[in-house]
């Protein structure tokens, strides 16, 4: 066992605790990682205010990067040194799987909510006893995490001069952004497309969309910050989404949306998406709406329409794939995403959740260790 610090988060307590803890040395298929990098997301911050039924205690954390330390018998794409993005977490035997849609795994839940190993160990412990691990395969809000050698990509060799800290994100929150975009709805150059709240992974979508050569590009949010950062990434119109939304896009596209995605979860807008629609118009939804939220939509304008509403996991993405091809992106200056990280001391995690929460920081990353 390795003796490592972890951020826990326990029932009862408003943050997470700074604790000293111990990690089991890595299992047949699994990787020991040091992590250097952590990005703080929105499912992290459900799971601390209870929303999601993850158990307690636990080690949140699933947009690490770092670098391995160890590895388990029968791994042979990783040695220790290598420098990884860790991502979630499938079991690599369902169909979805074999059909290289890892996001879509029949045991989702399994590997990534159930914040244990798929036989129920645990691989934390504080001196209290176990703590739930493995939360998207890789509890990466601690020095070291577990994950497997399915959700643990290898970071491309000329990337060795960009900061390994802000990689961390590319493992879900900016991977959802930009595959959403390239992969799930499969923007095409010259077509529309509105996204629905600039925060990270709007404005990953945004960038995507500059790739696809899509045009318009519209973002729509609250805070005029975000909007001209979005010009800045891409998004050749801006509205401001206190406004008139609906009569500000038929302006804009008269005809209709030929794609629109939204971040916000909130159903009048979604709603709103899908009524701005052109014929064989698509709406990608991966905001998170309460557990028995209900849409609304007319049955003869989507199937008259050939309307498509999609739900979207992780940008359709096989990591493995795709967090190359985002960090390839990115090193010829296509997808600039370090423009929306700010770094946080891994004591200050409270400090990083806070100023995510308030809008302050679009992304937050912690620092965890030295590369």
């Amino acid at each position: 066992m390795t003796a490592i610090r972890a951020a826990v988060c326990r029932e009862g307590q408003a943050g997470f605790s700074i604790e000293e803890a111990r990690i089991d040395a890595p299992r047949a298929g699994e990787v020991l990682v040091r992590i250097v990098g952590a990005g703080v997301c929105h499912t992290d911050m459900a799971v601390r205010d209870r929303q999601l039924p993850v158990p307690l205690p636990v080690v949140l954390g699933h947009e690490g990067s770092g670098v391995v330390e160890a590895v388990g018998a029968g791994v042979t794409t990783l040695v220790p040194g290598d420098a990884v993005v860790l991502s979630f977490a499938s079991c690599g035997a369902c169909p979805n799987c074999a059909d290289d849609a890892p996001a879509y795994c029949y045991d989702f839940g399994l590997h990534n909510f159930a914040s244990a190993r798929p036989d129920g160990s645990m691989a934390i412990s504080t001196a209290q006893g176990p703590v739930h691990s493995h939360f998207f395969g890789q509890s990466s809000f601690a020095t070291h995490a577990i994950a497997t050698e399915r959700n643990v990509v290898k970071v491309p060799a000329n990337a060795k001069d960009v900061p390994l800290e802000l990689l961390g994100p590319l493992g879900c929150g900016l991977q959802t952004g930009a595959g959403a975009v390239l992969n799930s709805m499969a923007v095409k150059a010259g077509r529309s497309l509105a996204v629905f709240g600039a925060g990270a992974v709007g404005l990953s979508a945004i960038m995507a969309a500059r790739i696809a050569g899509a045009d318009p590009i519209i973002a729509i949010d609250l805070h005029d910050s975000r909007l001209a950062l979005a010009r800045e990434l891409g998004a050749t119109h801006t509205i401001k989404g206190d406004g008139d939304v609906a009569a500000a896009l038929g302006e804009i596209c008269p005809e209709g949306l030929n794609y629109a995605f939204d971040t916000t979860g909130l159903g009048k807008l979604i709603e709103l998406a899908f009524g701005l629609l052109a014929p064989r118009g698509i709406l990608g939804l991966v905001g998170a709406s309460d557990a028995d939220a209900m849409l609304h939509f007319n049955e003869t304008s989507l199937m008259g329409g050939g309307k498509r509403v999609m739900g979207i996991l992780e940008g359709d993405s096989d990591p493995q794939v795709f967090i190359p091809q985002l960090i390839e992106h990115h090193l010829a200056g296509r997808y600039p995403f370090d423009r929306l990280i700010e770094t946080f001391a891994f004591d200050d995690i409270n400090e990083a959740f806070e100023a995510s929460e308030s809008g302050r920081v679009i992304k937050p990353v912690l620092k965890v260790s030295v590369a």
